[in-house]
């Protein structure tokens, strides 16, 4: 029997490095600023017999090439990004290069025909500088845009993972508390019972779902939130009363569960505790800059159930983990109430590429 050929294989594919984003305005800044820092360095140097009207050319020629090139840049970006490995940096390297080298080449040869004096009178030793610290000033430059792209990178990666533990060390304390709500209702109310599971079914679908279907919407969360203050309403009776104030679209991009630790945690130290109970107020408007979402409770004289603080700390680290360092968590105390007060940012909403 002939034996079969082994085939070995194939390598699988190296991923590529992230290249920045060329189109933004922050990269037309740096490259406007390194190529007027290098003028003015040659300028300075010794030796360098220049007068300032040279200057002048010098640098309105690097900061037309520092636009050409963005531009240039920012249409290519998507096709460098496709090549495997360290190969987008090189071909952005080589794209400086060449871009540069065929500019002075055309100034040059413009300027020697028209003898307007624009350009050194040797037109190869000016190509050649050109390229030179084009090269020089073009590999740092990449170097540096590696360095931080790698570091946004890890920070994402961090903090991602952080999110992740926080999630999993609430949601068994939420499922928990909701099988004993379920528990207590079977005997007493056979009817209750089965809507709280229809209930909780929703809830832990939420609670266990995917990072695919982690960000909804603020109309979804609202729903998540009155499923589970009518699990709470059936084991608090005439205790717990709900007040709505909420003026917010409810496509809004929002994380899932997001809301429903602070309602718990406003049940939990603010209503249970009390024999006469409490009201719990939900309120969302918009503000100059985004959008204000309200849970405040009543603070109870009677001891509450001590905590160890995950609710609230999740929501912080979701919140700027989904919508940036201008998204605030605020907790404190106004008028005999504990009230929290989520910022969303407008422009934020919500940040789902980082998941």
């Amino acid at each position: 029997m002939p034996a079969t050929p082994s085939v070995s294989p194939a390598h699988p594919r190296p991923p590529s490095a992230p290249l920045p984003d060329f189109c933004s305005l922050p990269v037309l800044f740096a490259l406007l600023v390194v190529g007027a820092l290098t003028v003015t360095l040659m300028w300075l140097a010794p030796g360098n017999d220049g007068d300032l009207r040279d200057y002048c050319i010098a640098v309105l020629f690097t900061s037309w090439l520092s636009m050409l090139l963005t531009v240039a840049l920012c249409k290519l970006r998507p096709w460098m990004q496709r090549l495997p490995w360290l190969w987008p940096y090189a071909a952005v390297w080589l794209l400086l290069v060449v871009t540069v080298g065929l500019s002075a080449t055309l100034l040059g040869w413009i300027d020697h025909n028209l003898g307007a004096g624009l350009s050194p009178a040797s037109r190869f030793r000016f190509v050649r500088d050109s390229v030179l610290a084009t090269g020089l000033l073009g590999a740092g430059l990449l170097r540096y845009f590696y360095v931080v792209a790698q570091w946004q990178a890890r920070v994402a990666a961090e903090a991602q993972a952080q999110v992740a533990a926080l999630q999993a060390r609430i949601r068994p304390h939420f499922l928990f508390n909701s099988m004993n709500a379920v528990a207590a209702l079977i005997r007493v109310d056979p009817d209750a019972a089965e809507r709280t599971v229809e209930n909780l079914a929703e809830l832990f679908r939420a609670a266990l779902g995917s990072d695919q279907t982690s960000v909804g919407t603020l109309g979804e969360e609202w729903a998540l939130v009155d499923r589970y203050l009518e699990i709470e309403a059936l084991r608090l009776g005439d205790r717990l009363r709900v007040e709505r104030a909420i003026d917010v679209p409810d496509d809004l991009p929002l994380p899932r569960l997001l809301l429903q630790p602070l309602v718990e945690n406003a049940i939990r130290h603010g209503v249970q505790p009390s024999r006469a109970g409490g009201t719990i107020r939900l309120g969302g408007r918009r503000v100059p800059g985004g959008v204000e979402i309200v849970v405040d409770n009543p603070l109870s004289d009677a001891p509450a159930t001590p905590g160890n603080g995950h609710g609230l700390r999740s929501v912080r680290e979701r919140v700027r983990f989904h919508f940036g360092e201008r998204a605030t968590v605020r907790a404190e105390t106004d008028d005999n109430r504990f009230v929290v007060t989520l910022f969303l940012p407008e422009s934020a909403h919500a940040r789902t590429d980082r998941r």
